[in-house]
């Protein structure tokens, strides 16, 4: 019998009157042939009221008691569930997280999951009852109860799924799906009933509320699809799945990232161990860096440049002056007053002419670019704050993310069909007997010895000057893999770096010697042979050491890394050509714990 998990949100049970709509869909679904769990969010703004009850007392609780006291949201929302199915004349029973068996390790307010048992839920299932279940929970080797933090329901309700073995995981909320942009933000925005795990990723971590990362990552790594509904309506929805809306599209969707702050350490010295000195001082402080790039350096010196959240940007900052003095750099330099744009898409990878079709759109406009990073999936660019809606408006339209594309898919039966659960589990299953859940799974650890390096140096902060360079290089014939634009400050010189293939050398220092010449630049540097290192996998993002494991491992083995981007799925750097084996498998032995 086909197998379905259902998660409500806080705000499709936020009353009576939504719960027993909940409890109605449930009993459809049921009703429709299906075995049914549900898992549940605490009820509307409950759990804030909870963190409100005990800072009236005191404003550091424990936090093992604070996880007691947040739970017991879900134990109401699951007993209110399950007491309105019974009075439609159905069977149910509710399970709080340790009932079930979700056993986590013990860091409480963020634990993550270890294992699931299935026993219960299987016994409850097979006597015919719709199973509901307390997201956000679990219980840890101590018999505690823990919470996993931000977005925990939506992870229980991909968790269960996946150790079910369910053949669907219907996530219901306020929105019906997930839009190429924030509608609320740009009304031209478009839902899309598909949409690839990588790009869902990428766009989570960019600020989109639909889904939490940890979710898509338990998605991604257990073949599970999840279809992202309304609970108000019945609009189709959005299906999240391993493949993107149209494989030829090289853009599947735009976001904007706020809340950051820009902060830039100048003349770092340009030799191995630089970079891990600082990021794992700021990983110590368990603080979540996102946007990292790091420009090859002249003179012996380098900037690394990286973005925060505003909100810890000032223990940030206390720690990277800290790790500035200790490798000798110049300055420790920061902005509020910035915003992230990016594009994400599978399809950007298979395609030339993405990054300066956005640069074109940005230059027109009249916005400066302050960063760029690439990756094969993402580009993001770090632009003033004021002129953050305007640069997502251009950009979105720039790719045409507000018309449907040539092959997308029609209707969600049609995603259903093809991105059903895979028919050969034996990954799936060898994944779910490792010794925790939410490990860290990287799936691959790459050399790239075809490329070559160009830097144009000092070139103008001013608009248009990427459009410029990349519209000049594609007309050469030229594919661009990384790019990466450091900046340092208004008073400091802009570097642009990027990699092409070595056979391709020639031509590109061609154009970047003539670029330079017409935008007083510098000069121009080059490197005729790199090494590009990639790791890749899932959990990169929630799992915060991975950069720090690999600065660390080609630091001591003598590597210094000339350029970083990151992504969220993937993390790449580049050092000399010559060192590249080396660098490749110094990586495999620092990942051989996690490496699948």
């Amino acid at each position: 019998m086909p197998l379905i998990v259902q998660k409500f949100g806080g705000t499709s049970v936020a009353d009576t009157r939504k719960i027993l709509a909940a409890a109605r869909r449930a009993i459809r679904a049921q009703q429709e042939g299906n075995q049914v769990v549900v898992v549940v969010s605490a009820m509307g703004h409950q759990t804030d009221h909870l963190v409100d009850l005990a800072a009236e007392i005191t404003d550091r609780p424990s936090a093992r008691e604070m996880d007691m006291l947040l739970s017991t949201g879900e134990q109401v929302s699951v007993a209110l569930m399950a007491i309105a199915i019974h009075s439609l004349g159905h069977k149910a029973v509710s399970l709080t997280g340790a009932q079930i068996g979700i056993k986590t390790d013990s860091v409480f307010s963020k634990a993550r999951i270890k294992s699931i048992s299935t026993e219960r839920m299987q016994n409850h299932l097979r006597d015919g009852n719709i199973v509901i279940a307390a997201g956000f929970q679990g219980i840890d080797d101590e018999f505690n109860i823990t919470t996993l933090g931000r977005g925990g329901s939506d992870t229980t309700a991909v968790a269960l799924a996946a150790v079910l073995g369910a053949d669907s995981c219907e996530i219901y909320t306020d929105v019906d799906g997930v839009y190429t942009t924030d509608p609320r933000i740009l009304p031209e925005a478009r839902r899309v009933l598909q949409i690839s795990y990588d790009e869902m990723l990428e766009l989570a971590s960019l600020g989109s509320g639909v889904m939490h990362s940890r979710s898509i990552e338990f998605a991604k790594k257990f073949h599970v699809p999840i279809h992202v509904r309304s609970s108000a309506t019945d609009i189709p929805g959005t299906m999240i799945v391993a493949n993107p809306e149209a494989p030829d599209m090289p853009v599947g969707g735009a976001a904007i990232t706020k809340n950051e702050a820009r902060v830039a350490v100048l003349d770092v010295p340009d030799k191995p161990g630089s970079s891990l000195e600082i990021f794992s001082r700021i990983a110590a402080k368990n603080i979540s860096v996102d946007m990292i790039v790091q420009n090859v350096g002249t003179d012996g010196k380098a900037d690394i440049s990286f973005t925060v959240p505003c909100n810890e940007l000032t223990t940030t900052l206390e720690v990277v002056q800290e790790a500035a003095r200790l490798v000798g750099a110049r300055e420790v330099t920061y902005d509020q007053n910035v915003s992230k744009i990016s594009v994400v898409g599978l399809g950007m990878a298979r395609q030339t002419g993405v990054a300066d079709r956005m640069f074109r759109a940005l230059a027109d406009t009249g916005v400066n670019i302050q960063m760029i990073t690439t990756s094969e999936v993402k580009i993001s660019v770090l632009i003033e704050q004021d002129q953050s809606l305007t640069a997502l408006r251009v950009v979105h339209r720039a790719f045409g993310l507000e018309t449907s594309p040539p092959g997308a898919v029609a209707s969600i039966a049609e995603v259903q069909a093809n991105n059903g659960r895979p028919a050969d589990a034996a990954t799936i299953i060898a994944r779910l007997q490792g010794l925790n859940m939410e490990d860290l799974t990287i799936e691959d650890i790459t050399l790239d010895a075809t490329q070559a390096r160009v830097t144009i140096l000092e070139v103008p902060d001013s608009p248009g000057v990427a459009a410029k360079v990349f519209e000049q290089i594609a007309a050469a014939g030229i594919f661009v893999d990384m790019i990466v634009q450091s900046y340092a400050g208004q008073e400091n010189p802009v570097s642009l770096s990027f990699t092409v293939p070595q056979k391709k050398l020639e031509a590109a220092l061609a154009v970047a010697q003539q670029l330079a010449s017409e935008l007083h630049a510098a000069g121009v540097t080059s490197s005729p042979r790199v090494a590009k290192l990639c790791v890749s996998g899932v959990g990169l993002r929630t799992h915060t050491g991975v950069a720090i494991r690999m600065f660390r491992a080609l630091a001591e083995v003598g590597i210094n890394v000339e350029m970083i981007n990151t992504s969220e799925v993937r993390v790449n750097v580049v050092v000399d050509g010559a060192q590249g084996e080396v660098g490749l498998k110094s990586l495999q032995a620092a990942f051989a714990d996690v490496l699948r």
